[in-house]
Parts: C-alpha cells; structure tokens; sequence
C-alpha cells in the first residue's frame, strides 16, 4: 500500500467493552477514543492500553519457545553467525535467554526448543527457490547432523523440555506438530524467542496469534540481521500480534502469577 493510500485511510472510533454476566456493558474508565489508523498503529478503545496489556501468566498454561538457538545463528563459526551478531550482542539476547529458560523452568512453565534442519542435499526445499530459503539452501546451513544444526551450548534440552521436530520453513507451526503439543499440555501462553526476529519469531507470533494463544515476544531474546529491522518489527508490526515486553518483564509476570495463586490457596489448620 502507497503512503498515500494509508493517507487516506478513514478515521477509526472504538470503543472497549466489558465483558459481565449475560451483558456487555462500556467500560466506565474506556471512553470513546478517535484514532488514525495507519501504519503502526492499533485502534485500541483504552488510553495506553497498548502500553500496559492486561496479562495474566500461569507458568503451568505458559510456554518459552525457543526458535532456531543452533550453532549456525549462535555461535563463532556458524554459517549465519557473522549476520546476526551485532543484533545479538546489542540486545544480550544470549545470555538473556538462558536466564529466562533457566527460571521459567523453575517456576514450572514448559520450556520447548523449536529447531530447523533440512536433509543433505536439501530436497526439502524446492529446487528453484527464492527468498530465505535460497539462502539456506545455497549455503547449506541447518544440515542434519552437522555442528551448525546442533542446538547451542547453554540452551542444550533438559530432560524435561519438549524438542519440536519437523520445522522445514520459517513458520514453527506450519511443517511440525508444535499447536498439538501445546494443546495437549493445556498450553494458553506462549513466549517466544530466537532467530530472526522479521522472519521465523514474526511468521510463528503471527499463527499463534490466529490460532487463540495469548503471544507474547521477547524483545531483547531475539536477534536479526540488523538492530533497525529488529526495532521496526517490535515497534510497528509486533503490537499487532502479541505482547511484546523484556525477559525481565516476562519473568516478574510468571512471578507474580504464581505468587498470586500461592495467596489465593485456602489455609490449612
């Protein structure tokens, strides 16, 4: 779309509304709120509702998914690495999210590694393809078995993690079985993190968010190929989709969750 065209675009009014018992009533502190809708921008009814999103996280409904941690992206020496590192080192999204998987483990969320691998000779993928995946292809990077397809030290599965398989695309839903795990685990939240931030994190927050599941982005456990791209998506595109907040905000969330349901418990004696 021309930016002439989103010029153009007619003014939105929304109104938010609570949800009662049989009857939906407007929100006495939401009134009516005019907005241009335009280029990253959401018509939210509630001032800074876009700002201070009403989450609630319970670790056991919640989910970290972790996209693509392998050698190829992580580490000196992995084919993509020289790409990606200056995003990687501006954000600290290594050392990030292994505190993040280490204490949401702890407090009892699943913790689900989401790699990509593609066979020798890359069959997978077409054989006039463009785009990312000509680059995978031509530079033969996430082969099965190599070094560079190995998930990073320092986020190696426990035994209690889940490893998704399957993922041949830049979507983690469309090629694996990851929408089935997550229901059949009771999974509401999912937090994700990883590689590229506009690529595969965008393409998986996109499905998750059209198939029901409360989404929420890792700014600063995330990386691609620069910091601008990486800014645009959570700045213009992310708040479309899913709750973008730091790992530090993430994981005050799942605190406090469980200390609320700690202090909802009845007392015994």
């Amino acid at each position: 779309m021309a930016a002439a065209e989103i010029r153009r675009l007619p003014i939105e009014t929304t109104i938010v509304r609570k949800r009662t018992v049989g009857l939906a009533k407007t929100a006495p502190d939401c009134r009516p709120v005019v907005k241009p809708f335009g280029v990253g921008e959401v018509a939210l009814g509630c001032p800074n509702s876009r700002s201070k999103p009403n989450l609630s996280m319970n670790p056991s409904s919640t989910a970290v998914v972790l996209i693509e941690f392998q050698n190829d992206f992580t580490t000196p020496g992995g084919k993509l690495h020289g790409a990606v590192q200056d995003v990687m080192q501006a954000t600290g999204m290594l050392d990030n999210t292994k505190e993040t998987v280490e204490r949401a483990r702890a407090a009892g969320a699943t913790i689900v590694h989401l790699p990509i691998q593609f066979a020798p000779g890359f069959r997978e993928i077409s054989e006039l393809p463009y785009g990312i995946l000509k680059g995978c292809k031509d530079g033969e990077t996430f082969e099965k078995g190599s070094w560079g397809a190995e998930i990073v030290d320092g986020l190696k599965p426990k035994p209690e993690d889940i490893i998704v398989e399957g993922k041949r695309g830049l979507d983690g839903f469309a090629t694996t079985n990851l929408d089935f795990i997550l229901r059949n685990r009771k999974i509401e939240t999912v937090a994700l993190a990883g590689f590229l931030t506009n690529c595969c994190v965008e393409s998986t927050m996109r499905t998750a968010y059209e198939l029901g599941y409360n989404v929420v982005t890792l700014k600063d456990c995330a990386a691609t190929v620069s910091q601008t791209a990486h800014e645009n998506a959570f700045e213009h595109d992310f708040p479309m989709f899913s709750h973008p907040m730091t790992h530090d905000e993430f994981l005050a969330k799942l605190a406090g969750s469980k200390s609320e349901k700690k202090e909802m418990q009845p007392a015994v004696g």
